[in-house]
Order: structure tokens, then sequence, then C-alpha cells
């Protein structure tokens, strides 16, 4: 069934923003509204994995709404409530604008905007930072890594990959690729993709992270121990490679690629918190 996204994100009743690309498309920004004790000035914008949209990063947006900052989260286009063609993306210089002319419109708001990137957000993060990166005053990196476990996606057939290769040749915007893991989350969500276009899938090459050569920011990079994608060293590995002094690796017990506990965000507000004032 087809979603009527515009329709959607008019009966949308929560805090949010709409913001018009510079090539004329709608970008769906929730806003969740700081409601601690204290209410601090920065903000945090949120990047969301493959499928995925913001609506699940309630579980991080809360507690550091509650903590008093402001948070926001993009629906990449064709994803959530956002426009375009489910699945796709027209080309990498168009995503990367995307991202960027978002953390542009959130700076206009705040003094500070940290980037929050998870999954595929790690590669997004990565890509604004070397795009945008004057309005970027710090980094949250979850559940990322170049290296995938091996057992973590079922392997395609040769048939699967040549049928691929010709809808990609014929009709580059129809998304062919279905995406599938074991312990996948949104899968009762309409708003989750599960199909993508072959060029998407090369735009969300997690091996194409490559940070500017310095960094002055601080980074709080984060995975659990049963992440189903990627080890904790593999995690670790892309740490060690961010050219920063400032900067904190922390394993969340328990937790898996997309579901944590509700104390995993205890240690993140408590860097923000540090490194934020």
């Amino acid at each position: 069934m087809k979603l009527d996204v515009s329709n959607l994100r008019q009966q949308f009743e929560g805090p949010h923003h709409l913001i018009t690309t510079s090539d004329g498309q709608t970008l769906f920004l929730r806003k969740w509204e700081p409601h601690g004790e204290t209410q601090r000035k920065q903000a945090v914008l949120i990047l969301h994995g493959i499928t995925a949209h913001s609506g699940p990063y309630s579980m991080i947006a809360e507690p550091l709404a509650k903590s008093g900052f402001t948070v926001y989260g993009l629906d990449l286009r064709g994803h959530g409530l956002s426009d375009g063609v489910r699945g796709d993306y027209p080309s990498k210089d168009r995503f990367v604008k995307d991202i960027c002319e978002t953390i542009a419109f959130t700076a206009q708001l705040h003094d500070t905007v940290v980037l929050l990137g998870h999954s595929l957000g790690v590669l997004s993060s990565v890509h604004a930072m070397n795009r945008c990166l004057e309005n970027i005053d710090g980094v949250i990196l979850l559940s990322g890594a170049r290296t995938v476990r091996p057992e973590a996606y079922p392997q395609m057939s040769a048939l699967q990959k040549l049928k691929i290769a010709l809808w990609s040749i014929f009709s580059p915007s129809k998304p062919v690729i279905k995406y599938g893991r074991d312990g996948m989350v949104g899968l009762d969500d309409p708003l989750f993709n599960f199909r993508y276009t072959l060029r998407f899938m090369r735009i969300a090459n997690i091996r194409d992270i490559e940070f500017p050569k310095e960094l002055h920011i601080p980074f709080f990079v984060g995975i659990g121990d049963s992440d189903e994608l990627f080890s904790v060293d593999s995690c670790r590995e892309l740490f060690e490679e961010i050219p920063s002094d400032s900067k904190e690796f922390h394993v969340f017990p328990g937790g898996k690629h997309a579901e944590f506990s509700e104390e995993s965000w205890v240690p993140l507000v408590t860097w923000l918190e540090e490194a934020f004032g």
C-alpha cells in the first residue's frame, strides 16, 4: 500500500518543523521539547538508521529532553514523513545537502548543535562533518563501524544480484533490494522502509566513512555489547580513527543494535552535561 505522506504529515499533531530543501522537497523534523528542571541552550539532532525514521528515537530523545536538551529527529528523504521515493535517494550529493540544510536550520534556532547518528546515521554524520562542520559543535555516534558481522545478512543468489543490476539500469528509482536481517525492529510500523534502490544502498555504504583530517569538537561513541550488526571491537576501531583529542567510548550492557535499556542513556546525558555545560 502506497503511503500518503503529505496527508500523514498534516495529521501529525506533535511538535515538529517542515524544512523545504533547495530542490523544493519537504523534510519532516520531529521535535522533543525540553521538560527537565534545567532548560539548556543546546540542541541534539538525531540522524536515524536504515529502514527507520525519527519516531522510534523517542527512546533516546525523551531522556535527553528530560535533562533539558531540545531534541530534533530528521526523517531522511524517502523515509518517515518526508517527501521522496520510498527507499531511494537521487544522489550522494543530494543526501548530504539534505542533512546539511537541516543542520543549518537547527543552527539558526540554537547556538549549539550536537549530531546524534545511529547506524546509517553514523555515516550521515561523517558526511556532514566533511561538508558543513562549521554548524556542528559535537557528535554522538551509536551502533556503527566499518565492518559488519559476516553472519548479519543472508547471502544473495547470483540470480537476485542480476535482477537488481538490471532493474538499476532500466529503473534506478525503483526499490528492488529487500533489506532484512535477524533482530530487526519496526516490522509493524508502516513508516519503516524494507525495500531500497541500488543507488541508495551504494550511498549508504558505511565502509565509505572518511573523517576530516582535523576535528576540534567532542565525540561520544557507543555500542551495545549484544549488537547484531557490529562487534564492540569493530566499533572501537572506528573510534580510534576519529582525529579528536576529546572523545569517549562506551559499551552499553545488554544493548542491541536498536534496542537499549532506559539506564543506557545515563552516561550519554552525563557526557553532554560535562561537554556542553
